[in-house]
């Protein structure tokens, strides 16, 4: 009976041994495996460095009209006037090199209600629009790799309606801060998605330390920018991404009304 009792001890303090080594043969695989984990990639905002200035480059509207497409809705049709610069010409600078650039070269973005922009290589677009409808439309001269020129002749915004009989009528210019959506746009592949181009245009306002700013939503984090400028955002995660701009006053507020806040979806693909 002794030696039975002595090797049930035995047999326990060897079972007791076996999982306590197994236990820390466990803990430290997943240690090791924590370790090895490779680190999360950090969404960043940061400005880009100046590209290269056109000089008294200017945007006019020559004519705007509306034709009866059907019973609701017509064609409006607008031509352009472009100054001292270049459509089609591909921008030169380092910009070109490591961001999304349109193969056509610089183009104008027509940008109505704010949604996504089409892209002009010629001075004239036309787009059906429906009978008894107001729009904001903004026209901005750009480089080929979507980067807006901020300069005071290098964009036209507009307020119309096509009123119910179809015809196209002028309304007063806009006076209230407006903010305008224009990059990142669509789907990013390949050396396109190190480095994605943030550009906004902003009416009617400045941004400032102390007065209006943009605040940028991406993926849920916040970032407050106090410049118009272009931006880069680096750190997105592949696949869909979630873009909210919003106009906000020197309180902190949101700024309310139309043309002030404008989310967007893009995607990066390997």
């Amino acid at each position: 009976m002794k030696k039975i009792h002595l090797s049930s001890l035995g047999l326990l303090a060897l079972a007791l041994a076996t999982m306590t080594s197994c236990k820390d043969k466990t803990d430290k695989t997943t240690e090791d495996s924590a370790v090895e984990m490779p680190a999360k990639s950090e969404i960043a905002v940061t400005p880009i460095e100046d590209s290269k200035m056109f000089p008294g480059a200017k945007l006019t509207v020559t004519s705007e009209t509306a034709t009866a497409a059907d019973a609701d809705s017509v064609t409006f049709k607008i031509n352009y006037k472009v100054a001292n610069f270049e459509l089609t010409q591909h921008t030169e600078g380092h910009h070109a090199e490591h961001m999304a650039n349109s193969g056509q070269g610089q183009h104008i973005h027509f940008i109505l209600d704010n949604k996504p922009y089409s892209a002009l290589y010629k001075p004239e677009h036309e787009v059906k629009l429906e009978k008894g409808s107001e729009h904001y439309l903004l026209s901005f001269l750009s480089r080929s790799y979507h980067e807006s020129l901020k300069d005071k002749d290098a964009f036209v915004v507009e307020h119309f309606k096509i009123n119910d009989k179809g015809a196209y009528e002028k309304l007063a210019e806009p006076k209230e801060p407006m903010l305008f959506y224009s990059r990142p746009k669509g789907e990013y592949k390949g050396a396109d998605i190190k480095a994605v181009l943030l550009d906004f245009f902003v009416v009617n306002t400045t941004l400032a330390k102390d007065g209006y700013k943009v605040q940028a939503n991406i993926n849920g984090q916040d970032f407050m920018l106090d410049e118009w400028r272009p931006y880069q955002i680096t750190g997105l995660p592949m696949g869909e991404n979630t873009i909210k701009l919003t106009l906000m006053d020197a309180d902190g507020k949101a700024v309310s009304g139309e043309n002030t806040s404008v989310e967007r979806k893009i995607t990066l693909m390997e």
